[in-house]
């Protein structure tokens, strides 16, 4: 390991914020041709990333509208479904009463029919 005198480190302190110095003027200005093209150029791939991001926003917003749609189907099948099925037991128990009314009458009447032959 070398043995750095201070003057020595000092100095090259001194070069090195020299050299940031002069890196940072060698910059271009604003007005020149090649900053101006690279602002221009980031400028595109932005206003394309919002285009992109905007026809994703729109995908999104179709495909939420989309699913509502069929969900607002389906529940309107399945409430039919249900409607159609309430109907039918309805009806089934209807005719189970009066079939059971029937039988009821049948044995009603052949007991009185058995009373009169006595």
């Amino acid at each position: 390991m070398k043995d750095h005198k201070f003057t020595e480190r000092a100095s090259n302190s001194v070069a090195a914020k020299q050299a940031m110095l002069e890196r940072f003027r060698s910059r271009p200005s604003v007005d020149d041709p090649e900053v101006q093209a690279r602002r221009a150029e980031r400028a595109a791939i932005a206003a394309a990333r919002e285009a992109r991001k905007a026809e994703r926003e729109r995908l999104r917003r179709e495909d939420e509208a989309r699913r509502e749609a069929e969900r607002i189907a389906f529940e309107a099948a399945e409430a039919e479904r249900k409607a159609r099925e309430e109907s039918e037991r309805v009806e089934r128990e209807l005719a189970l009463e009066a079939a059971r009314k029937a039988a009821r009458d049948a044995r009603y009447a052949a007991r009185k029919a058995a009373k009169r032959r006595k």
